[in-house]
């Protein structure tokens, strides 16, 4: 699925773990991700965890998509950071689920996300 993403990949996202419900990927941060202030910018982080939750919600089979999601920012990121996103499955209920990514460098939380999915009706070539 992520190769597909050219979003995802083409701001050099690496999935680095998959299994049922859960999803590890990682990215660099880059001179074009950080805002005026030097930090990185909250919308990259945003679709990172966003990018681990897609491979976590999606790692069943069926399509499916973000319903809702929020962030908190708890840590600034700075250029040249290796983020890594873990996403770990908290429930899944007919075609929704709820899962939490967290979002760090090193041992230092840089934010946490909390994504709810649906899964939809349609293959995943259409």
């Amino acid at each position: 699925m992520l190769a597909a993403d050219t979003a995802s990949t083409a701001l050099g996202i690496e999935l680095t773990e998959v299994g049922p419900g859960s999803a590890t990927v990682r990215m660099r941060v880059s001179e074009v991700m950080v805002n005026r202030h030097d930090l990185a910018h909250g919308g990259y982080l945003f679709l990172l965890a966003d990018t681990a939750f897609a491979c976590a919600c999606n790692s069943y089979g069926p399509v499916t998509v973000a319903a809702g999601a929020d962030i908190s920012f708890v840590a600034s990121a700075y250029l040249g950071d290796e983020l890594i996103a873990t996403a770990t499955e908290r429930t899944r209920y007919g075609r929704s689920g709820i899962y939490d990514v967290t979002v760090h460098r090193d041992d230092t939380v840089i934010a946490e996300f909390r994504g709810r999915s649906r899964t939809i009706q349609r293959d995943k070539e259409a």
